[in-house]
């Protein structure tokens, strides 16, 4: 049995949800899904890497590789092929064709790069910190020491795959301009896995003082608001807070799903919703971060 998902013409953290909806409905155990990203004509690195998600979501729970259509848009190939999409969707999906070669040449801050291992996350905080400087220091007006605290931060949130997710994760960030909401210059940072999620990794050390009340959004909101971690040990679980408090500094967006619900830190310029919950059910955890072009004096 095979099912076809289309998916929508502008490829975001909007789309991600609708594709959810749509795979949980019509994909059920032992049957061969197909992502339609025909007439895909606009892709946000959430958007990229919710295909993988997506997709590896959907093999594990019907024990078959997805398939995949690509976008028949030249400029979206273009963009897709630069940000060495190819070669992870590889191990996700059955490809009908090799992946192409990456292009050498990418204007991205980070293309998509997957995570299995602290010493990925080392590769990538390494491999950013030159494109994070021309970005975010020379193009969106952030300070040196801002750069330093960037790469601190993109640390964390990729560790943090390895230590609630006990599956592979991905990562990209790409810089955009945003006329409609901001009128400038945005880095967006995606991490992503399809793993266990904050619900089920932090459910030993904390779902029992919740009792029934426990839950992925009773999770999110140990993990980002209060700092806490499935280690007993203390000081551990500071990384969440700690990159909510520098987005916060840099008035930007930061958006966490995991399970059926969001959290979020929402700057008056952007309309996410703080909390929201009872979404259709995703495993593992999926991570956006905005940060907004400087306008005032540099801050660290």
């Amino acid at each position: 049995m095979s099912r076809v998902v289309e998916v929508p013409r502008n490829l975001d953290e909007v789309a991600f949800e609708t594709l959810i909806a749509a795979t949980r409905e019509e994909v059920q155990p032992n049957t061969r899904l197909l992502l339609d990203a025909r007439s895909v004509s606009w892709v946000s690195p959430y958007g990229l890497l919710g295909l993988l998600a997506i997709g590896q979501e959907v093999r594990q729970r019907t024990g078959l590789a997805p398939l995949i259509e690509p976008p028949e848009d030249d400029e979206v190939r273009s963009y897709i092929d630069r940000m060495h999409f190819w070669p992870a969707a590889a191990e996700v999906f059955e490809l009908k064709a090799k992946p192409p070669k990456p292009h050498s040449a990418s204007d991205a801050l980070l293309e998509v790069t997957t995570i299995r291992s602290y010493e990925d996350v080392h590769r990538v905080v390494e491999g950013v910190r030159e494109r994070a400087q021309q970005i975010l220091h020379n193009r969106l007006g952030y300070s040196m020491p801002a750069v330093i605290h960037f790469s601190i931060m993109l640390s964390e949130v990729c560790q943090n795959i390895l230590e609630h997710a006990d599956s592979i994760g991905w990562v990209c960030a790409q810089r955009y301009h945003w006329k409609r909401r901001l009128g400038r210059d945005v880095v967006v940072l995606a991490v992503m896995d399809a793993g266990v999620g904050f619900e089920g990794s932090l459910a030993r050390e904390h779902a029992r003082t919740h009792g029934e009340s426990w839950s992925a959004g009773e999770a999110l909101q140990a993990a980002f608001l209060r700092g806490e971690s499935r280690f007993p040990d203390p000081g551990r679980g500071q990384g969440l807070q700690a990159v909510r408090n520098q987005v916060v500094k840099w008035d930007g967006a930061v958006r966490i799903r995991s399970g059926d619900a969001t959290i979020a830190h929402v700057p008056e310029w952007d309309d996410l919703k703080p909390l929201q919950i009872e979404l259709p059910r995703f495993p593992g955890a999926q991570v956006l971060i905005v940060l907004p072009e400087r306008i005032e004096e540099e801050v660290s």
